[in-house]
């Protein structure tokens, strides 16, 4: 989920550096198998290190405990790209000589040579030797994994107070264009890894905002596609009505890439059921032509909060869509906001209860000790890294939740699900004959201090969040010499569609510029 809290000022050490990447490039497996040797000296070292480290007391206790976590992190994950270097698996991936674009992992996603943190040091050791199918997709498509990026911890649901972009395990990811600015997130270190120019794609994933977000802040291009076109097993989940993967790239074409790779069934996920049916070709199906004759619904009610400048610069992209060709049609207005907002959250805490102890009752025992949500809590109770910014309310919230039989839940799951699909983007698109809509997708990044008023100022995330719906954004503009972007929105299985828009508009945008 994304979150516009910020770090006090007390706490502005920014840590996990540059995109908080990590392990990059150890994932390679023909440097892993010839090299096993150097990294059981790294893992050594690393021991050896912890060995000296004490944690003290004062104001120097949380970068002495960081520290610690550094080398307890390093020992973990060197031994686990170890014990996957040397395993017959790897062996036959090395003879079968697959290579393709580098791209980078989200940390909630499970890879087989690496520990899966979600962020948390109660999974800092979760390293149970399995791909998810997601990244076994990539793999046979040719994809190299580069390594894994920072995350906002538990993907910002544990706090209404979380800091996007920071988790006890990978400190602070900051946005490259603006280090005292938000990444956004939760998707932060993914975002960051392509705007920065680590690999041209990377993997996010979203509830509500987590992949388009931090897209859109640090001026790359997200797509969250349909829920239920890709795979989420073995995935730190929130929740399964709202969750899915998708990409952050340099380019449309490369997101359509990774589309062509990731989409599909697993009998694993039920949700993914007709995805095999409903997938297709997405780097085949961009068009630079497709916005001429298309009719294009324009959401102004969603763009009102923000800035003089990104409403200029979202006007300026109007104007290039017409210019392609488009037909814009104004949306009068929109479903009601607030009831959707209102219900969402405790459809997400009610699923996140569920969701998370089955997603840990799958981990390994001896890793993960770990084992429920309440585990998790009481975890983070005794744990003062984790709680040196932010507190766990919502984790609290959630263990009080009633189930996946509540009623209350059950109403509230399919009252807000009706408003913002059937009642929402299917109703907006139908009553003015659109293809698609678009608005702003956020607001500038704001600051990392939360002590002053620089605040995020809006969002075009929910909508298609809670309707399962795909939802692309792509630069458009600058704010005061930050990036902004454009969101195209469509209904169901719609995919497709609102790649070949976005790639329309990215191509015309490039000519222009």
């Amino acid at each position: 989920m994304a979150h516009v809290s910020r770090l006090p000022r007390s706490h502005d050490r920014i840590a996990g550096a540059v995109g908080g990447l990590i392990l990059a490039g150890l994932s390679a497996p023909a440097f892993a198998q010839d090299t096993a040797p150097m990294l059981a000296e790294q893992a050594a070292g690393a021991e050896a290190r912890c060995a000296h480290l004490t944690i003290i007391e004062g104001p120097a206790a949380r970068d002495t405990g960081a520290m610690m976590l550094n080398c307890q992190a390093d020992a973990a994950w060197t031994h686990s790209v170890i014990r996957w270097a040397t395993s017959t698996d790897v062996a036959a991936y090395v003879a079968s000589g697959a290579e393709g674009l580098p791209i980078f992992l989200k940390d909630n996603i499970e890879t087989a040579e690496m520990p899966t943190t979600a962020g948390s040091l109660a999974l800092a050791e979760n390293a149970p030797g399995r791909d998810a199918p997601l990244v076994t997709r990539l793999r046979e498509a040719g994809f190299f994994i580069m390594g894994k990026t920072n995350l906002s911890e538990w993907a910002n649901i544990r706090s209404t107070r979380s800091i996007s972009g920071w988790s006890a395990v990978g400190g602070l990811t900051p946005n490259p264009h603006d280090t005292t600015r938000t990444a956004c997130g939760s998707s932060s270190g993914s975002a960051v890894a392509v705007s920065t120019g680590y690999a041209p794609v990377a993997i996010g994933t979203e509830t509500n905002g987590s992949i388009v977000c931090p897209a859109s802040v640090n001026g790359v291009v997200g797509f969250k596609p349909t829920v239920g076109l890709v795979s989420r097993t073995h995935i730190v989940p929130i929740s399964h009505s709202q969750d899915t993967a998708g990409p952050i790239a340099d380019t449309v074409e490369h997101a359509a890439r990774v589309m062509n790779a990731i989409a599909g069934s697993d009998p694993a996920d039920a949700a993914t059921a007709e995805a095999d049916a409903r997938k297709v070709d997405y780097v085949a199906a961009l068009d630079a032509n497709s916005l001429r004759g298309a009719r294009i619904g324009v959401m102004r009610f969603l763009a009102n909060n923000f800035s003089d400048d990104t409403k200029a610069a979202f006007e300026t992209s109007l104007q290039a869509m017409r210019d392609a060709g488009a037909e814009l049609v104004e949306v009068a207005e929109g479903p009601d906001m607030r009831a959707i907002g209102g219900g969402q959250l405790l459809v997400l805490l009610t699923e996140l209860k569920a969701d998370l102890n089955a997603y840990l009752a799958s981990t390994d025992p001896t890793q993960v000790p770990t084992r429920t949500l309440a585990d998790v809590i009481a975890f983070n109770a005794a744990e003062p890294r984790e709680t040196v910014l932010f507190g766990q309310e919502l984790f609290e919230r959630a263990e009080a939740t009633k189930g996946l039989d509540d009623p209350e839940y059950v109403e509230a799951r399919d009252r807000i699900q009706r408003l913002a699909g059937p009642e929402g983007i299917d109703r907006m698109m139908a009553a003015n004959n659109v293809v698609a809509l678009v608005s702003p997708t956020t607001s500038r990044a704001w600051t990392n201090d939360r002590d002053d008023d620089d605040e995020g100022q809006g969002s075009s995330s929910t909508l298609a969040a809670v309707a399962g719906y795909p939802h692309l954004t792509v630069p458009m503009g600058m704010d005061r010499g930050m990036p902004v972007g454009i969101s195209f929105i469509a209904g169901k299985w719609q995919d497709a569609t609102v790649l070949s828009l976005g790639y329309a508009f990215e191509q015309r945008r490039a000519r222009a510029n």
